[in-house]
């Protein structure tokens, strides 16, 4: 069971973004060091609590301060570029960083309407995804040699492409296209199963992949006390209330308590949100994630340990990785 890092490179209230894209770095290092897989960035736009709107460039410079850990997006929302664009960008990031580069593709435009139309996007682009999805490919492969228009870098990188989901769609696509496929359950669990189990099923071998890989995301926070993860559990929880309140704002530090900030409801809906999470000692989460992948069977977990202080993060990561063993089923 290979273990991989979502970082959100979120920008803590108090912080800039240099800062935010610099705990990243440390984070990546730390990761390398305990022996994670891959470590990816999300693109997201207009959010002051996220500074990866660049994603290539931010996935270059974290591949640039570390040496082996494979470094990715998690992903490119393709309706906001054009496939030719995408596989420049990634063919440049494969030229400096042979065999350590992901493209993990996404069909939502990662922001709201208002930012859409600032991107100069058509609204209806995702529509097109699964055409611009094998647009992509080809661009990135040989075959695109003999073509007028080539992506220089590019061409012949051969660069691994994931498809991203939160829905049925996503796992449909990657399953007709014989590609790997990720779930994003660390806030969208409701469709993980069947997600899967349709993935699975109607998964047909390509060049890319014989046998179907599945990734899923979960947030974990792990501390060396119960009363610990809890506290610092809480930075995560006022960041998915905000959502829910459709207010932004830096990533904010954690609170004793939850209680008056939030109504029930509100505390319910994040909670739903959030229900695919381990919080806790290292005992506590291992039981946790054993549990999961008991009923869940995937080929790798991609762990979202979104924690103010970058310390307290890189232990959290520690943790986690001295119970790998242990969580394999």
């Amino acid at each position: 069971m290979e273990l991989s890092i979502l970082d959100l490179v979120f920008i803590n209230q108090g912080q800039t973004a240099r800062d935010a894209i610099q705990n990243s770095v440390q984070v990546a290092q730390a990761a390398e060091e305990f022996g994670y897989h891959r470590i990816w960035i999300a693109e997201h736009h207009n959010f002051p609590s996220i500074a990866s709107a660049a994603t290539s460039v931010v996935i270059g410079h974290i591949a640039g301060a570390t040496k082996s850990i494979r470094v990715g997006a998690g992903g490119i929302m393709l309706p906001n570029h054009s496939p030719l664009v995408i596989a420049e960008q990634f063919g440049t990031l494969e030229s400096l960083y042979p065999n350590r580069i992901d493209l993990g593709l996404g069909r939502a435009p990662g922001t709201d309407q208002l930012t859409l139309r600032a991107l100069r996007r058509d609204p209806m682009a995702s529509q097109h995804f699964p055409e611009d999805v094998k647009e992509l490919l080809h661009l990135l492969s040989s075959e695109s040699n003999n073509d007028s228009v080539k992506a220089i870098p590019g061409i012949g990188t051969n660069v691994p492409v994931w498809i991203l989901g939160s829905s049925l769609f996503g796992a449909q696509l990657a399953a007709l296209l014989g590609l790997p496929f990720a779930f994003a359950s660390h806030f969208a669990p409701n469709y993980l199963k069947d997600a899967i189990q349709i993935y699975q099923k109607q998964f047909r071998p390509s060049k890319y992949l014989q046998e179907p890989y599945v990734m899923m995301a979960m947030n974990v926070v792990a501390a060396d006390t119960e009363e610990e993860a809890e506290f610092l559990f809480t930075s995560v929880q006022q960041s998915f209330l905000g959502i829910l309140r459709n207010r932004r704002a830096p990533f904010p530090p954690p609170v004793p308590s939850m209680d008056p900030l939030w109504s029930e409801p509100e505390k319910q809906m994040a909670n739903q949100m959030l229900s695919i999470s381990a919080v806790g000692t290292k005992l506590k989460v291992q039981a946790k994630i054993k549990n999961l992948l008991q009923d869940i069977k995937v080929n790798e977990l991609m762990i979202v340990s979104s924690i103010f202080d970058t310390k307290k993060r890189i232990r959290s990561l520690e943790i986690l990785m001295e119970i790998q063993d242990q969580i394999e089923t």
